[in-house]
């Protein structure tokens, strides 16, 4: 199987209901990790994992780095929550998606809960350079999570 969609997970679904993930400011800190064409992510993945995670002999370490969330608004009876764009720098690497996922414990099952999965539509390669993954605009219409 392989990373053929973005996708909300399942399981990030269920525990948002449940109280279990803060994005307010100062809330939950959740990361991006990195992966290649062989991982097997999508909306039933449950939690981070090393299998299939990119490696890189500089700038990428395996879980990926922290995120930096733009906070949560409502406008339009639209829920948002986005991050600010994430560089890896110095990296050698290819990478057909990510996941992020949430690392802090805060009466969930643990510390790797995954949250969504992004596919880069292909491999997408960075040699002795910058790995930028974009967000999209904190919109209600772009934001990466939304909910209407």
């Amino acid at each position: 199987m392989a990373i053929t969609t973005n996708a909300i997970c399942n399981s990030f679904k269920k525990q948002l209901l449940g109280g279990e993930h803060d994005f307010d400011s100062g809330g939950d800190t959740f990361k991006l990790a990195m992966y290649d064409s062989s991982a097997a992510l999508g909306a039933s993945t449950t939690n981070y994992s090393t299998t299939s995670e990119v490696s890189s002999p500089a700038g990428y370490t395996a879980g990926g780095k922290a995120l930096v969330n733009q906070g949560v608004k409502v406008s339009s009876g639209v829920a948002i929550t986005d991050f600010a764009d994430l560089s890896f720098t110095g990296v050698t690497l290819t990478a057909r998606g990510a996941l992020i996922y949430n690392t802090t414990t805060d009466g969930g099952t643990g510390t790797t809960e995954a949250v969504a999965v992004l596919d880069f539509g292909g491999d997408k390669t960075a040699t002795a350079g910058t790995f930028t993954i974009q967000f999209p605009a904190f919109t209600t219409s772009a934001a990466i999570l939304r909910i209407a």
